[in-house]
């Protein structure tokens, strides 16, 4: 049975292995919508089962369809002793957007990763992304090095 982590309202829980194809459902959802490549559901619920079940990967389940997901990967950190985490992904179907799932879903992330002794945690998103970026700032993220002044960070990617 999923482990329940308090988030209330709306219900936000960990997944567990049994979940693999909900979350890749919701991921499948999350690339179609913002036009990016997804393998599709059952290539995603195959690369998910065994991340969920080693512990690779730490996937919250927002809202009873679920309606949202986030991604939680975790690595040990360079310059401290502690963990960084990263927010892969964070997505909410487009229905059920301004209910407060994201922020729930963020929540429960920031207090997952500090229990499981991050001291960082770091994400991706597009500037384009105001409803995200707003999220973010909300929540304390910056996108400044430093001070609130500080020069702009950015992210960037590449396919090899």
């Amino acid at each position: 049975m999923p482990t329940t982590v308090a988030a209330d309202p709306p219900r936000v829980r960990i997944a567990d292995a049994s979940d693999a194809s909900t979350a890749a459902s919701l991921l499948h959802d999350f690339n179609t919508e913002f036009d990016e490549f997804t393998p599709g559901v059952e290539a995603l619920t195959r690369r998910l089962f065994p991340l969920i079940d080693a512990g690779e990967a730490v996937i919250l389940l927002g809202g009873d369809g679920p309606h949202g997901i986030a991604v939680l990967r975790f690595r040990p950190a360079l310059w401290t002793e502690s963990l960084d985490a990263y927010l892969e992904e964070l997505y909410v179907a487009p229905d059920r957007r301004g209910e407060g799932l994201g922020q729930a879903l963020l929540e429960v992330a920031l207090e997952l990763a500090r229990s499981r002794g991050a001291g960082f945690i770091h994400l991706g998103t597009s500037v384009d992304d105001k409803a995200a970026c707003a999220l973010y700032e909300k929540l304390g993220f910056t996108n400044r090095e430093g001070a609130p002044d500080g020069p702009l960070m950015i992210f960037y990617e590449r396919d090899l």
